[in-house]
């Protein structure tokens, strides 16, 4: 971080200009205080003493791994979950201490994974026979913690009941290796009509786990709850939840929503507007023909930046100056085409592909896809930009 200070006579902008490493006019905006404030709404939904892991992987959701991680480990989660060892290993760099989880470790990283003090999930016996090939390689005394995964329902990753017994003996013949926690996933935990089937994975995951827990002789934290079990599920909040979507401001109905802020906004600006006549065309293949004359404003966003081929001809739209316009024609790789005709719009104006005035459910019903891949589609060459009050 460069802190730039000084009165406005001395236009340090222009050395922040010098400085920005991405000068995209396209940008994801990051509200660190919407983080913080959906943090706190979560941790007032929990009992005394339950943990809070916190969901980092996929670039934290689009919105940046370290920066996110910063900010929550100065509020005091008590683990960061990523998705493969890579991802752990730049937070250590970063200056990231928090216990963080690899939940897909890759064969053979299990020498990297705990150099960098980080702790495994192990779902099967070919990642857990892997571990234990490289015990030799570690000090003896070093305990090696990994998070035991049990498949309660979604059948995904994790072991199934009939496989516990030979997993405790496992675990009992290589006491060196801790388990920190054992948990499992939900599988719709925010569908009301498949509460009786996560009642059903909760009763299940309670039975294995006591049946690891008497085979090991200790008690490791238990967990099921993602976002949507936090407020729906309180009664199975165990040792600790897994707050994923609902941190970054995507609720699991729309009571929850209210209470929630928005965190990511990505916006762009009109690079061009052009008055075209009837019968013209507008971007490949013709796909748009004007009625009647009509402007288009050309924009700096496209699939390579995340802005999904789908939106266009008409199917998507974008909010510019409080007003809604219509994605037309073929969406490029790296522009689109809005009609702007009903809109008083200029070059330069601001335009919203998503935000607290567009939600991203709305792109996500568009698609037909949910917010978790809209946020993680958006690519890693459009500038972050993070913001605090």
């Amino acid at each position: 971080c460069i802190l730039l200070k000084g009165a406005r006579v001395f236009e340090f902008e222009k050395i922040d200009k010098l400085l920005q490493q991405k000068t995209h006019e396209t940008i994801m905006e990051i509200n660190l205080d919407g983080i913080i404030h959906n943090l706190n709404y979560f941790k007032s939904q929990l009992r005394p003493n339950v943990k809070l892991m916190a969901m980092v992987k996929a670039f934290s959701y689009g919105s940046g791994s370290y920066e996110i991680g910063n900010v929550l480990q100065f509020h005091n989660v008590d683990y960061l979950t990523v998705a493969y060892t890579d991802e752990g290993i730049a937070l250590r760099k970063a200056g990231i201490v928090l216990p963080i989880v690899i939940m897909n470790p890759e064969l053979g990283n299990f020498s990297h994974i705990i150099s960098h003090n980080l702790e495994a999930e192990i779902y099967s016996f070919r990642i857990l026979h892997n571990l234990i090939q490289e015990i030799p390689n570690f000090d003896t005394q070093q305990e090696i913690p990994i998070h035991i995964k049990i498949d309660s329902g979604m059948h995904r990753l994790g072991f199934l009941e009939h496989e516990l017994p030979e997993l405790t003996a496992l675990l009992k013949k290589y006491p060196q290796i801790k388990v920190k926690s054992i948990f499992s996933h939900l599988a719709g935990s925010d569908n009301t009509e498949l509460d009786y089937f996560t009642k059903e994975q909760a009763a299940r995951f309670e039975k294995m786990s006591a049946s690891i827990q008497e085979a090991v002789g200790y008690k490791p934290l238990l967990h099921i709850l993602n976002s949507a079990g936090i407020s729906r599920f309180p009664q199975y909040q165990f040792d600790m939840v897994r707050l994923g979507l609902g941190l970054y401001g995507v609720g699991w109905s729309e009571q929850e929503q209210q209470k929630l802020k928005n965190v990511n906004t990505l916006k762009t600006v009109i690079s061009q507007i052009k008055t075209i006549p009837k019968g013209e065309s507008v971007g490949y293949n013709r796909n748009f023909m004007a009625v009647s004359e009509a402007r288009i404003a050309t924009i700096p966003i496209g699939y390579a930046d995340g802005f999904n081929r789908k939106l266009g001809n008409g199917k998507g739209k974008v909010l510019i100056n409080g007003q809604l316009a219509s994605v037309i024609g073929n969406v490029c790789m790296d522009m689109s085409f809005v009609d702007v005709t009903h809109i008083t719009a200029h070059e330069n104006d601001e335009v919203i592909i998503f935000g607290e005035d567009y939600p991203v459910q709305n792109l996500a019903q568009i698609l037909d896809t949910i917010p978790y891949e809209i946020f993680t589609g958006v690519s890693q060459r459009v500038k972050r930009v993070y913001y605090q009050e």
